[in-house]
């Protein structure tokens, strides 16, 4: 009993085991307890003592500073080869059992030990190295085969190996590779192949590019003209809209799982529409009418509505995008003679000013966002059986934005208006002009 706090002291280091420390006693006492007699008076004295007995490890192992260091780092990495042995040989050095780490790993114990023993015998460089077996050469070389012929057949027309097709797929592409080299290649192994090699699908994407030689230039006018406007200052961004058949019209509508929505292919047109429109980008305030055609004429009334408008303005910007009768001679003509006008009498409204777009750059004009948004909310899906009645919901459209405009400037955009493409602001990032929902 005098022996008992000294052994348990060898066992809390892991210096030695129950076992041996009984071994040594019998050879110090060879009458003496047997080993469980051993262990029994053991548990007693710990008992008396409100002690515990300390956890014996099977697999004692010695640990460095930097292979603790190490091993740290590979249970945070990604790669869960060395999570796994990481865990492992951090978990025997704490003496946890070896049950409790297969079921925390999924591992086998042999799979454990073998660890354990490589780590003892040639350090912990080699736990990390990959067991991997050598791969049969010729194996190797039937698919490097593979992958050379069907890259040769992607590099040729599908047409030429009898598909009717403009592209290849994986369907068509091991059809092909059966019918010329008499061998079976799946669709599996054909796209592993070429995700090896580097291979995807990908899909054109349409760009939309302006080929104005002065992009640059009246682009950076306008941002110019937007970062000083003045308080008596507006800026308008001006398209028309249309002409638009008065029709049955599809879209996107929530309807029954078993109903199939359908519209007739060929259809009478009930009259159709042109809606010029100009949108205030400072104040997000529509200004349209009905045009019966889209000329010089309607761009001449939609001048004097403005001018008319916003009469008590100092100067009022015009921005459109480069069609004919946006830039004729004769609206030139009519801008110039207000413009002398007003330079005579400020009682003639304010001046006029044009801050066009670059050419092929409709994607640009914020109006396009508008007219998508009006088109989305009361053309998509509709069926109005005259012109007029038509009108009266576009004009309703303009009248509910203008009014959530007018008291909440900020966040009506967001919040009322979201079936609108872009935010009502000029950006050269934008693409409001969407053919979807025209």
């Amino acid at each position: 009993m005098r022996s008992f706090p000294v052994i348990h002291q060898c066992l809390i280091s892991r210096t030695t085991t129950l076992l041996c420390e009984w071994q040594c006693y019998r050879n110090q006492h060879p009458s003496g307890y047997s080993y469980s007699q051993f262990t029994n008076l053991y548990g007693q004295w710990l008992a008396s003592n409100q002690l515990v007995r300390p956890r014996t490890n099977r697999w004692p192992m010695a640990l460095s500073t930097e292979d603790i260091k190490t091993l740290k780092e590979w249970r945070s990495s990604s790669n869960k080869r060395r999570w796994e042995r990481a865990v492992a040989l951090l978990d025997l050095y704490k003496g946890c059992a070896m049950a409790s780490l297969c079921r925390k790993l999924d591992r086998s114990p042999q799979t454990i030990k073998r660890w354990h023993r490589i780590f003892v015998t040639a350090g912990l460089p080699a736990v990390a190295l990959v067991s991997k077996k050598p791969e049969n050469p010729e194996r190797l070389a039937a698919i490097a085969e593979k992958k050379a012929r069907l890259v040769k057949i992607i590099h040729e027309s599908p047409s030429l190996y009898g598909v009717n097709r403009t592209t290849w797929t994986l369907d068509t592409l091991s059809a092909a590779y059966g019918r010329i080299h008499g061998e079976i290649l799946s669709k599996t192994s054909i796209s592993r192949y070429f995700n090896e090699l580097g291979y995807k699908f990908k899909k054109a994407r349409k760009v939309l590019t302006s080929p104005d030689p002065e992009y640059r230039t009246k682009l950076k006018r306008i941002t110019a003209i937007l970062s000083r406007l003045g308080p008596k200052e507006k800026f308008f961004s001006i398209d028309g809209f249309g002409p638009c058949a008065v029709k049955r019209r599809g879209g996107v509508a929530l309807v029954p799982g078993d109903q199939i929505r359908t519209i007739p292919q060929r259809q009478r047109s009930k009259g159709s529409l042109i809606c010029t429109a100009a949108l205030e980008l400072s104040t997000n305030q529509v200004t349209h009418f009905y045009s019966k055609r889209k000329n010089t004429e309607e761009m001449i009334k939609l001048l004097d509505l403005l001018i008319s408008k916003y009469h008590d303005q100092e100067r009022i910007y015009l921005s459109w995008d480069a069609a004919s009768w946006h830039a004729s001679k004769a609206f030139h003509q009519k801008v110039d003679g207000h413009n002398t006008r007003q330079a005579e009498s400020n009682s003639c409204g304010p001046k006029v000013e044009l801050a066009p777009l670059p050419s092929g750059a409709q994607f640009l004009n914020v109006i396009e966002s508008v007219f998508s948004g009006m088109a989305r909310a009361v053309i998509h899906n509709s069926d109005y059986s005259s012109v007029d009645e038509c009108k009266r919901a576009i004009d309703q459209h303009f009248q509910e934005r203008n009014e959530s405009f007018a008291k909440n400037p900020r966040r009506a955009g967001k919040v009322i208006w979201g079936k609108e493409r872009e935010p009502p602001i000029f950006s050269d990032s934008n693409n409001c002009k969407d053919p979807r929902y025209r």
